[in-house]
This record gives C-alpha cells, sequence and structure tokens, in this order.
C-alpha cells in the first residue's frame, strides 16, 4: 500500500507540473492569437516569431542562441570541416585580390594557383583596381558543388595573363593549424578547433611526427574557443588509458553520462605540455580539464575561458536553428569550470576583458579563484579548483613588448602581408627548408622601410619601437607565403613566452610534470 501512495503521489504531482506546463505554454499561445487577431497595426509575422525565440533564449544562459535559416550553414562550415567553393585564401593588396595561398586539396590547388597569384577577372569581370571588397569576393567564389569559376590571372615571371577554371567543390577546412618538429625530441601541433575531421587530422601528424623521434608533445589550444564535444573526447582518447574517465555531463533533464578513454591511445607514454590562454574555451578546456586531473601533463599559460555548457542543436521547421544548452560538464576530479553568469551578458562578454583591466593577463596574483569549489587531481593530489576555467599549472604573462596602435594598424590594413607577398613575387627563393631560412635570412632596412612607406600612404604615423616585433611578423609571412602555416609558427614560437616554458620543462626532464 506504502508504494502505491508514493506512486499515486508523484503521478499526481507530475500531473500538476504538466497541467503547469500547459497553462504556460496555453498563454503563450492566446497571446499570439489576440496580438494577431486584434492588434491595431500589421505586423511581420516571421520577424515577430524571431523575436519572441531570441527573447526566451536571451533569458538564460549566454550560449543559448537562435540561428536564422539563412545563417545556419555558415555557422556550421568550419565545425563540419569543409564549405563548397574554389578553395583559395584572399587579401585585397592595393586594390588587386591578391592570392595568400590555396587549401591544400582544395579544388584551386588542384589546377595550379598558386601564392601571389593577383586575379584580375573573375568570369570575366574585373576585379583589380574596381574598389572590390572582401564580401563581393565571397559572392563570387563560393557557390554550389559542381559550377564553375573562371579567373584571369598575373603571375610573377610569365609575361601573359593565365586563364583558370575552377570546379567548385568541397573545401576542407583544417583544424590542425600547424604541426612540426621544434628540434629532434620535441614535436608540436596547434589546434584551431574541434571539428568532424580534428580526430582523423591529429592521428595524421601525430604519427609523422612519432616517426621523425618526437618524444615530447606541445598540444597548443590557445585560442581555440571549442566545437564538438566528441571531437575533443577523440584527441584525449589518445593520452589517457582504456577505462579513464575524461569528463561527465549531467542536467536537470538528463541524467549524468561518464565519457571514458576506450582504446590505447597514440600518444599514452609521451611527454605533454598543453598551451592555454583566455580565449581557449569549451571542449579545449575539457581536453586540458581532464589532463590536468589525471597530472598525464602539464598545462602551461593562462586561465582558460570558463565555458563548462553543453549545447545541442536543434532545427526548426524553417530550416533555422535552436542551440541550447542542455547540461554542464564536469572534469575528472568533478570541477565544473563554467564561470558565473547572469541577466547582464554584456557583463559575462566583457570578463576576459576586465581580466586585461585588472591585471591578470601580467599577475597571476591578480587571480581570485573560488576556494569553496577547490577539487584534487586524481594520481598527485594537487588542488585545482571550479566555478571559472583551467588554472594553468604554470603561468605565463602575456607579452605585449612592441605592440602598439601602429603595429595593430599595419596588421589590420594589410600592410604587413602586402610587404611580405611582394617579397615573395619579387624574390627567387634561395633556402631549402624553413630551418635554413631561419638560420640565414634577416629583415632588412629596406624591407622595413618599405612598411613605413606603405603605412605613410594610408595616414599611419610611424612607430619605431614596434620595428622588432614588425621584422619578426615579416620573417614569419615569408616563411608562411614560401612553406605554408606551419612555418609560420616555427618562426614565431621561439619567442613566445608560453612555448618557451614547455620547451624548458621538458629540457628540465621534470618526469612528475609532464609525464603520466
Amino acid at each position: 500500500m506504502r508504494y502505491w501512495l508514493l506512486f499515486l503521489s508523484i503521478l499526481f504531482i507530475g500531473n500538476i507540473k504538466a497541467q503547469k506546463f500547459d497553462q504556460d505554454l496555453n498563454n503563450i499561445q492566446v497571446t499570439w492569437q489576440l496580438i494577431n487577431s486584434f492588434y491595431v497595426d500589421s505586423i511581420d509575422r516571421p520577424a515577430f516569431a524571431e523575436e519572441i525565440i531570441r527573447s526566451m533564449l536571451s533569458s538564460l544562459d549566454p550560449h543559448s542562441v537562435y540561428i536564422p535559416a539563412d545563417e545556419v550553414k555558415a555557422a556550421n562550415e568550419a565545425l563540419n570541416g569543409n564549405f563548397e567553393g574554389v578553395g583559395i585564401e584572399f587579401l585585397i593588396l592595393k586594390d588587386t585580390l591578391t592570392v595568400i595561398s590555396t587549401i591544400n586539396g582544395g579544388p584551386s590547388e588542384k589546377v595550379g594557383i598558386r601564392t601571389g597569384d593577383r586575379i584580375l577577372f573573375i568570369n570575366g569581370e574585373k576585379v583589380a583596381s574596381v574598389g572590390i571588397n572582401s564580401d563581393d569576393v565571397y559572392a563570387m567564389l563560393r557557390g554550389r558543388k559542381g559550377t564553375e569559376v573562371d579567373f584571369t590571372i598575373v603571375r610573377r615571371g610569365e609575361d601573359k595573363m593565365l586563364d583558370f577554371s575552377v570546379v567548385r567543390d568541397e573545401v576542407p577546412i583544417p583544424s590542425i593549424e600547424a604541426s612540426y618538429m621544434a628540434d629532434a625530441t620535441n614535436g608540436y601541433i596547434k589546434i584551431s578547433r574541434f571539428a568532424a575531421n580534428t580526430n582523423k587530422e591529429f592521428n595524421d601528424v601525430l604519427k609523422k611526427l612519432k616517426k621523425a623521434g618526437m618524444e615530447n608533445l606541445i598540444l597548443d589550444l590557445r585560442g581555440n574557443t571549442g566545437g564538438y564535444m566528441s571531437s575533443a573526447l577523440a584527441i584525449l582518447d589518445q593520452f589517457l588509458d582504456r577505462g579513464k574517465l575524461m569528463v561527465y555531463t549531467e542536467g536537470a533533464a538528463l541524467s549524468r553520462r561518464d565519457h571514458k578513454a576506450t582504446s590505447k591511445g597514440l600518444w599514452i607514454d609521451g611527454g605533454l605540455v598543453v598551451l592555454i590562454d583566455e580565449n581557449s574555451a569549451s571542449a579545449s578546456e575539457i581536453v586540458a580539464g581532464a589532463i590536468q586531473d589525471w597530472d598525464r601533463g602539464a598545462i602551461v599559460g593562462r586561465r582558460s575561458y570558463g565555458k563548462g555548457l553543453v549545447q545541442r542543436p536543434f532545427t526548426l521547421t524553417d530550416g533555422s536553428e535552436v542551440r541550447l544548452t542542455i547540461a554542464k560538464y564536469y572534469t575528472p576530479s568533478g570541477r565544473c569550470i563554467q564561470k558565473p553568469y547572469s541577466d547582464d551578458k554584456d557583463s559575462y562578454k566583457e570578463e576576459v576583458l576586465d581580466r586585461y583591466n585588472n591585471g591578470e593577463l601580467w599577475n597571476r596574483d591578480s587571480i581570485h579563484v573560488n576556494e569553496t569549489l577547490s577539487f584534487k587531481t586524481l594520481v598527485a593530489g594537487r588542488p585545482v579548483f571550479g566555478g571559472g576555467g583551467i588554472m594553468p599549472d604554470f603561468f605565463v604573462p602575456l607579452d605585449t613588448t612592441g605592440y602598439s596602435d601602429y603595429y595593430r594598424d599595419l596588421v589590420v590594413n594589410g600592410v604587413l602581408s602586402s610587404v611580405a607577398l611582394d617579397f615573395y613575387n619579387n624574390t627567387e627563393p634561395q633556402w631549402k627548408d624553413v630551418r635554413s631560412f631561419m638560420q640565414d635570412f634577416a629583415v632588412d632596412d629596406v624591407l622595413i622601410t618599405q612598411v613605413q612607406k606603405e603605412a605613410s600612404m594610408i595616414g599611419l604615423a610611424i612607430d619605431v619601437a614596434a620595428d622588432n616585433l614588425i621584422a619578426l611578423q615579416l620573417k614569419a609571412l615569408i616563411a608562411r607565403n614560401l612553406w605554408g602555416n606551419s612555418a609560420y609558427y616555427e618562426i614565431i614560437n621561439p619567442t613566445v613566452g608560453a612555448y618557451q616554458k614547455a620547451i624548458q620543462l621538458f629540457a628540465n626532464n621534470e618526469e612528475e610534470l609532464v609525464r603520466p
């Protein structure tokens, strides 16, 4: 009898909740009908419905969002790992559309378009010296798979203009931004996002670096704002023993679900340092949190963003999408690293800027952790904290040496890219690889003067204090033009504090920090 009474009580309470929900929903529906039937003016019903949806979501957490139907495809391209187009990266330099690089495996690369090519005509329409902008270019280059785009191009060393026909296709968007051997034993991989194809890309480059003799790995997640949780877990699976908890999720409507390592990973025993910063969020924090909780490797950099919420996309009947937060995720030690949020969404968005203003990015002592959310790592028992991102094991301050408004304006206006491309187009390569380039090439006064000349032409006041940073950036951009993105980071990284710290940890052979 007791159990029947309990069952009936639960059923009764459930019915009351259902009736309350039905009443709330009915109120919304009736209000909608009243407005449509009796409101004094006519209304734009689709826009009105969209505003209602946005208003409902805005009262929730900062990451539950509405995406209109015409924006869904573009919003998902980076995570799906491809888009339909011709596959070039470009800049508009001196009013000329210039190819910065072709995407590996893309249709433009296959027909022979190269870095430095200047595009004069697209489908017979002049695009040079006509004030074209980036939106115009995207509209002309992207389109349905199987359709054709005709280019007329000027190329260094060619007396005549060249014609190319490119058939639009699915163009891969790599999520591994760079990978290389820093020296005989230390390898480097930078993941820019966790997309559908990230695990395959990662496995391929990891095997390549292992074959080259890698004993220690620097995994760079700085600036990685997240992506698919499943992709992040697939990467984690390469570092943890079978059966170890990687993350668990739980929500009001979803019971706890554990995600555990499933197989013998490719990097179970090797040295590991993970680089993070204030822009490392969501899926990248899942990876860093699990590595830290299992004492699998050292976390180096600055406190991560602090997004511990899981979204699921729901497609509406018109093709629009609601990305609704359905759960929180917890690191293996039990931490939820979601930073506080309230109805003030602007304050939430500006929290990283607040870190800049209060000095946290330069001084670890300026970080205020929530002592009530203290946990311990699962092997060494070290203290770690929830409630506001992943705290690094080794703090490295932000380095703004040489950075100024002048340098920023050079970058924004494409001046450095323009000078680097001019050098690439007018110089025969004398270096067999990146290493010889690093040793033998130096940016001279001629290139610095060219930067200053182009800066003056667009009204920028020269600041010689930025010359060292300009020279470094020019060298890296020239290397990228010659050998691709990995070469860029191979030039830049040795000057980066977090990278230097990772190399130092490996050199000091601090086994308890960088190895399982």
